[in-house]
Formats: structure tokens, sequence, C-alpha cells
């Protein structure tokens, strides 16, 4: 075999490594249906590597293998956006929102509009460029003109593709999207800082900007952040579109993934129905949202509507009722559970948040209240999430005033007077009382009663309490 031809060999089998690579992370990380099983990739990208240390000719910047190089940098440098990242104007209200659709109508002189509709995404805007192809550059949203180059953090990110997967690839393309954690890699990351003895993060969104803007990419490498695409921004030789849905197909077929709830919707009725069907699937999401956008879907239209101020007017996002909102806390009372546990409970200033009027918020135990340096008389930012008990996220220790009053933990019980313990063992504190303990009575019937256990019908909540108020009732029995 001539050198020529061996060399030309080499090169198409690392092409078709990385290629490979690039699919199963595509099928990972943007279906969330891998082909092949973890030892199977592991496989593959060990021959990449393999191929790579014995030809070092062979490594391109967009090889799978170079996600994470280069050594820690001192600061990000600033980025001017080809194309500007513009915010998006709100509708709170339905009336807002009618009012945007009979505007968007009546400047297209039309009787109704398709929109492209997608959930709002609750991380940090960022773009990337492409350059025939290939992932040159990162850049935050920042003010909207200028960003910071993060382009060394986002090549860690193994949902966003380092080479595109077509043929004949665009000279220049923006991809606009949202950088983000599931909720469930959110919780496993708190609980690797917890172990550490750590801070932990307040949400998602402030733990996927955190990671991020890491000054070394190592950090962000080991920070399980994914990408979302809703968008495109400055674009050469790239096929036609004719609209918004066009174009998210578009990135789908390039491997960039992109929200499977989008959609396309005729006219008001088609926006309000989208608003409660994505509302109503919100706690089941996989990631964290705070509205929903509508965009008029076809192209010429947007650029007929063009824009006003620093925002589109083709485009609006409508905002879910707040999940999180301040708050005083007004006292600090503790409940008494099933099991005897003493659970500390926030009792706050009345606040609406998540769609309801919030008066308590759990604050788990002891340790939690410790950790969080809660007191009597803070204000606190209060967390509420579909029918999840609301919950204290942090608080602001700068309001706090000069006669906040720090918890103590009771040592008998107030429902009771039996002796309160804690096991060396246990983050718990418990009441020692068992079934003489009326709450945990009540808790202990009530709980015997349900549909999981005994299914005794009528018994409910208010019959218990009065039975066992009555002192009817004093043991299952």
């Amino acid at each position: 075999m001539t050198g020529s031809t061996e060399q030309a060999s080499l090169e198409a089998r690392h092409l078709e490594l990385c290629n490979l690579i690039a699919r199963y992370d595509h099928e990972y990380y943007a279906l969330d249906a891998p082909s092949v099983p973890d030892s199977e990739y592991d496989q593959v990208y060990r021959a990449l590597q393999t191929l790579e240390n014995l030809h070092p000719t062979l490594i391109t910047p967009d090889s799978p293998t170079q996600r994470v190089s280069g050594s820690a940098t001192n600061a990000f440098n600033s980025i001017t956006h080809r194309q500007a990242m513009l915010s998006l104007n709100n509708a709170f209200a339905d009336s807002e929102l009618e009012a945007f659709d009979k505007r968007i109508r009546e400047a297209l002189g039309l009787a109704q509009v398709e929109y492209a509709v997608e959930p709002k995404f609750d991380g940090l805007a960022i773009t990337l460029t492409y350059e025939s192809g290939v992932f040159t550059q990162g850049a935050t949203r920042g003010d909207g003109y200028k960003g910071e180059d993060v382009t060394h953090n986002l090549r860690t990110l193994r949902a966003i593709p380092l080479r595109l997967n077509c043929q004949n690839p665009p000279q220049l393309l923006e991809v606009r999207g949202e950088v983000l954690m599931l909720k469930r890699d959110f919780e496993k990351l708190n609980q690797t800082q917890s172990n550490k003895g750590e801070k932990q993060f307040a949400n998602p969104r402030n733990a996927a900007a955190g990671s991020l803007r890491q000054l070394d990419a190592k950090i962000t490498s080991t920070r399980p952040l994914t990408f979302f695409a809703y968008g495109l921004g400055a674009a050469e030789s790239v096929p036609v579109l004719s609209s918004h849905s066009q174009a998210m197909d578009y990135l789908t077929s390039l491997y960039f993934p992109v929200s499977s709830e989008r959609d396309t919707v005729m006219g008001l009725a088609g926006l309000r129905a989208y608003y409660q069907k994505i509302g109503q699937a919100r706690d089941k999401l996989t990631f964290d949202i705070d509205g929903v956008v509508y965009k008029v879907n076809a192209f010429n239209q947007q650029n007929e509507l063009g824009f006003v101020s620093r925002a589109p007017r083709w485009a609006i996002a409508h905002k879910f009722p707040a999940q999180e909102a301040l708050t005083v806390v007004e006292d600090i009372t503790v409940q008494v559970g099933r099991t005897g546990a003493i659970t500390p409970v926030a009792r706050l200033k009345p606040v609406f948040v998540g769609g309801v009027t919030v008066t308590n918020a759990t604050l788990h135990n002891e340790d939690e209240v410790r950790r969080k340096d809660v007191h009597v008389g803070d204000t606190v930012s209060v967390r509420r999430a579909g029918d999840v008990i609301p919950e204290v996220v942090n608080v602001l220790t700068e309001r706090r005033p000069v006669n906040a009053r720090r918890f103590e933990m009771p040592t008998v019980c107030p429902e009771c007077g039996s002796h309160i313990l804690k096991q060396a063992d246990e983050a718990v504190a418990r009441c020692t009382g068992g079934l003489f303990c009326p709450a945990q009575r009540k808790q202990a019937i009530t709980h015997y009663a349900s549909r999981r256990a005994m299914d005794i019908e009528g018994l409910g909540e208010k019959l218990v309490d009065q039975l066992v108020e009555a002192s009817l009732v004093h043991t299952l029995a």
C-alpha cells in the first residue's frame, strides 16, 4: 500500500469513527433513544483514541476526543453577535395574548395566522457558530448584542455536535438555543455536592449558568449540562427555508436536539389550547420551563412584521404564574408525622406562587433549617412546583431584621408532651409517644384506611380527626 493510499485509508477510518460517535451522541442526548449499550460506545471511543495516538496528524478540532482540551482561562472574552439575540416581550394575562394575536392579524391583513409554538426553556441562552460545518465559536446572550466567549466549555457538551451532519455544510450557520440541566441531573448534582460537603445549587438554571461559566472547561465537563436548539441566527448557503417549523426540522437533520413538544397551531384558539396543554404537562417534563413561546411561523410574514425596540413584533413569551416568590417568615412551628417525625414548618406571610396562595412551607428537618440559616422574620424565596409541598429555597440574609429569631427544636412533642429524640444516624427528630400521640394516631388511622391499605370508604381525614379528638378511637384495633 502506497503512503498516500494508506493515509487516505486512515483518514476514512478516522471519519467513520467520528461519525459513529456523533450518531451515538445524537441518539443518547437528543433523542433519548440510544441504539447501543455504553460498553459499545466506549469501545468505539477507545478505537478512535488509539488511532489518534498512533497517528496524531489525524486529530482535528472537531474530533470527539477534543471536547475537553486546553488549559483553564483567566477570563471570558467579549464577542459581538453577527445578528442580535433580542429578548421577547412577555404576556401574563389572556387579554395580553389576545391583543398580540389581534396586532399580528391586523398588520398582516389576515383572519387567522399560523404560529410555531414551543416551551420556553428556563436555562441560559447561547449562540453556536459553525463555519464550513465545523463548530468554531460559542457565546452567551449577554446584553443581546455582545456576549461572553464560552467556546471551550460548550465543546464539552455532548448534546452539541462538533461537526454538522450533512454532505454540503453551509459556509456559516449560527444556531440559537438554551443550555440547561435536566431535573434528574440537577438532583444528582446536588446530592454529589451534599456528599462532598459543598454548597448546593438553588435551581437547575443557576446550576447550568454556574457550570457553563467555569474558567476551567474540565470542571464544566463534569457537570451534566444539555442543550436544546430553538432557532437560527446568521446563515450563509443554507437550504431555502420558508418557516420556523422548517428551520427546526433542518436543525434536527443536522443532529441538534430540539424540543419534541414544539408544534404549529392556527389562530388564538390554537395558542390557548397549547398553553393549557403544556401547562398541564409542565411537571412531567424532564426540564424546567417558565412559559411557552409563540412565533409567527412564516418567515416572509416575520420580515413584514419586523421589530419594535429590542424585541420582534412576530413573537411573544406567554409566561406561567411564578413558581418562586419572596415572602416573610412570620413563625416556625413543628408538625408531627405518622412515624413521629418532627418537621419544622415556616409560617409565611401569604404569597401568590405557582397559581395558589401559599402560607406554609416545609423546612424538612433541623439540619436543613441550620443549612439554609432560616430565622423567624427573614425574607425568603419560596418555590412551589405542581402539587408538591412549597419549600423555602434560600434566605435573603441582607434583608434580615435586627429582631430576627433563631429556631430552636422543641424537646417535647407539642401534641402529647412526650420527649423528642434524635438518633445519631438520622437527620429526623421523632416524638416518642407512638399512638399515645394524637397526631401520630390520626395519621396512622388515615394511612390504615387509605386506598393502598384497607381501602375503607368514607373514613377520611376529617372523620378521623373527629374520632380521635372525641377520644373514641385509641388504637387501630
